[in-house]
């Protein structure tokens, strides 16, 4: 079941980043990560399975630029491989295309996962080396909701 976060939500989503240090996050962003969810938070959803949240992400919005970010994804490293990312991201795609003014949705990610995002449609745009950290480096995406 996909839901919205909730701010009791807050101990068991940072448990799940730290799940998926260091193979996907540097341990820097966790800090990051925790000033996102008090403070950059706009649309953020869990993954539930058996009452236990085994997935996270995020949409930032930027109306001026008719623009949604997909942030913070992340999913359990015990559940990889079994869809839920692939239905995470789509739930958020089709999420974002209920507002008629977004025309551009982005993902900012890094080696380790832009594959995953590519099979979903998303467009490499740019590499900027070390960007979230050392050894990752920043793949900026892109799909056009029309």
């Amino acid at each position: 079941m996909i839901r919205k976060y909730s701010t009791n939500d807050k101990l068991k989503v940072i448990d799940l980043l730290k799940k998926n240090i260091p193979q996907y996050f540097d341990p820097s962003e966790q800090s990051d990560y925790t000033d996102y969810l008090e403070n950059e938070l706009e649309d953020y959803f869990v993954y539930e399975q058996n009452h236990e949240i085994i997935g996270a992400g995020g949409i930032n919005y930027f109306p001026d630029e008719k623009l949604a970010r997909i942030s913070w994804d992340m999913i359990d490293p015990a559940s990889h491989g079994k869809g839920i990312g692939k239905e995470l991201v789509q739930f958020r795609i089709n999420h974002i295309k209920q507002h008629t003014n977004i025309e551009t949705i982005i993902v900012r990610t890094s080696q380790v996962v832009y594959k995953f995002y590519e099979k979903m449609g998303f467009e490499l745009v740019k590499v900027e080396k070390d960007y979230w950290a050392k050894n990752f480096d920043l793949y900026l995406m892109k799909m056009s909701t029309k």
